[in-house]
């Protein structure tokens, strides 16, 4: 466990190494005020064996009054069903997936303490302190969303600054950095526009770490201006597949 930040009652945890095997590496993050807390993308069924044996490091269990899902990805969602059999946590989710959770299992006795996010994001309080739920659609699912505390001035991305391969807690070369993440977002992002859009609602923004749900953090104000302007300047998806959709000889 890491701690991206903590001041008086405020603290912010990082768990970036309990994926196993052959599944994608992802982050947990978790968020906690006073005697509240919310977990944001909490992940797979293994996953979610590994973080509630450890979960108390940072929080007593009892505190777990939140769970955010930013989109549909099983390696975010496919736990749920447990996370809200063990706690009386509210979550949240978009409305366009609200029909398709059920099929991770999702028992009758909880679904209902699932919220649908409206498109235009929402505010999600924890102990007190507003956490702003914001638009990030398309990058890279149709309802996706993103969570920014304006108290440690953390914007959590999900797949959104993603990195694969590498082995880093932290960024530390932005440059150097920069090849884990290039095949990711030219893959999964779905074009320059939407990256574009989010850069325009980033750069409003006062931010000291950006944490994506796979690798390596950005800490500190250069890093995370580094990383905005990276994604204002990049092309993806569709903008490199313009002559791929073909039927195959």
């Amino acid at each position: 466990m890491i701690t991206l930040y903590e001041s008086g009652e405020h603290r912010s945890f990082l768990f970036n190494d309990l994926s196993s095997g052959s599944m994608v590496q992802a982050n947990q993050h978790i968020i906690a005020h006073g005697d509240e807390a919310i977990i944001l993308d909490p992940g797979g069924h293994k996953v979610h064996s590994a973080l509630f044996a450890q979960i108390s490091s940072a929080v007593p269990m009892r505190n777990l009054k939140h769970i955010f899902f930013s989109h549909q990805d099983p390696d975010i969602i496919a736990a749920a069903n447990a996370w809200l059999m063990m706690s009386d946590a509210q979550a949240y989710l978009s409305a366009l997936w609200m029909r398709f959770i059920p099929h991770f299992g999702v028992d009758e006795l909880v679904v209902s303490r699932i919220h649908p996010i409206p498109d235009e994001g929402m505010t999600i309080e924890v102990g007190g302190v507003g956490l702003k739920v914001i638009p990030a659609h398309f990058l890279h699912s149709a309802g996706n969303f993103q969570v920014y505390d304006p108290v440690s001035k953390i914007l959590y991305t999900g797949d959104l600054g993603a990195s694969l391969g590498n082995e880093n807690d932290l960024v530390e070369d932005f440059d150097a950095h920069v090849p884990y993440m290039e095949g990711f977002h030219k893959r999964y992002m779905p074009s320059a526009r939407a990256l574009k859009m989010w850069v325009n609602m980033a750069r409003s923004l006062d931010l000291e770490i950006i944490a994506p749900q796979h690798g390596a953090q950005f800490v500190g104000r250069e890093l995370c201006r580094r990383f905005i302007d990276w994604i204002d300047s990049l092309q993806a998806g569709l903008d490199l597949m313009a002559d791929s959709f073909q039927v195959p000889a």
